[in-house]
């Protein structure tokens, strides 16, 4: 199975380093040049408008989903040729989940770790077949990671499940990672 398109999480804020812009465009410019389409969550502010932006600019396929409640605090990316508005941040998951193979967290907050840790349940549930991806730059992830393996040291993640969850410092090595893991369980 070919990857067509992938959702990526990240925050609707910059964070504290110009090197996690940098890292949303170079990710917006490889998926362009693989041919992979992106759904992202439809604001044009944070690093989540520097992805979308990025990749408009570079002829991409991009799809945006964003929740009709912020629509005006994230400021939607009226600039998409597919915006998508939905009723409930529950509507946002499914849809930007049935509209992807594989999902990628760049730096995000809470609203990032909850949409990306849902839709790696839903793969180790086995209600989807879709790799998930952490783009590791600057060490973002680090700690997170080292807690996963540490809950699956301590019994609460099996060890066949923790290679849902890829890890890579860059957007090749990830989508390299991801794409023989499609139609994974």
């Amino acid at each position: 199975m070919a990857m067509k398109r992938v959702t990526v999480f990240c925050g609707s804020n910059h964070g504290a380093r110009p090197e996690y812009t940098l890292a949303a465009r170079r990710l917006a410019q490889v998926l362009v040049q693989r041919g992979i389409g992106l759904v992202y969550g439809g604001s044009s502010v944070g690093i989540m408008g520097e992805l979308a932006r990025a990749a408009v600019a570079a002829g991409g396929d991009v799809i945006g989903v964003i929740p009709r409640l912020l629509v005006e605090r994230e400021v939607a990316f009226t600039g998409l040729r597919d915006l998508r508005v939905v009723e409930s941040m529950q509507e946002r998951k499914m849809l930007m989940a049935d509209l992807a193979d594989a999902f990628i967290a760049l730096p995000g907050g809470i609203g990032t770790l909850d949409e990306f840790f849902e839709m790696a349940s839903w793969t180790q549930l086995g209600l989807q077949q879709k790799p998930c991806g952490l783009l590791n730059m600057l060490g973002y992830y680090d700690k997170l990671i080292e807690f996963l393996d540490y809950a699956v040291e301590e019994g609460f993640i099996r060890p066949e499940f923790r290679p849902i969850i890829q890890v890579d410092e860059t957007p090749e090595g990830l989508l390299d990672r991801l794409a023989p893991r499609l139609g994974i369980r």
